[in-house]
């Protein structure tokens, strides 16, 4: 499992660097997380809010949180409408041990990188209105076109194996 190949990565390294939880989180992996991510990029939904909460509560720690949000509406992917999102920050933000950060998002995988723009450009509304930063937003294949709408913070995998 990749929660556990993570975990056992990070308790190798030295100095340790600040982690990044990415992906979706089951809940009964959230205990681990909290005690070894620095931030989780990817809040989906108030069930997970509420255990990271919890879990963080239980030993005092502040962990600062992305929203994702799905901007696209596929049903493939997670994160809040772009309609609930308010709602959503509105509850998160009444939770002692969560601290906003910002917004991310998952575009569809597109062939023409500009097809991408729409979500990135509605992200960056989103995250404008709220008084939002952060914009987590673009990734090998389109991380340039995410850059040109504001992303903050792209994130690179395939492009470093190559």
């Amino acid at each position: 499992n990749r929660i556990e190949q993570a975990i056992e990565k990070i308790d190798e390294v030295a100095p340790r660097p600040v982690w990044h939880m990415i992906g979706n989180i089951q809940r009964r992996k959230v205990r681990d997380i909290v005690k070894r991510f620095d931030r989780v990029d990817a809040v989906d939904r108030i069930s997970l809010a509420a255990e990271l909460e919890k879990r963080c509560a239980e030993i005092e720690k502040v962990m600062p949180v992305l929203l994702e949000v799905n901007i696209s509406g596929e049903e493939s992917k997670h994160g809040f409408g772009p309609a609930e999102l308010p709602e959503a920050i509105a509850a998160i933000q009444d939770l002692k041990h969560l601290r906003i950060d910002g917004l991310m998002t998952m575009a569809p995988a597109v062939e023409d990188a500009e097809e991408a723009r729409p979500v990135f450009a509605g992200l960056r509304e989103l995250a404008s209105a709220h008084g939002y930063k952060t914009l987590s937003m673009g990734m090998t294949n389109d991380f340039e076109v995410a850059i040109e709408e504001g992303s903050t913070e792209v994130r690179i995998g395939t492009a470093l194996f190559k």
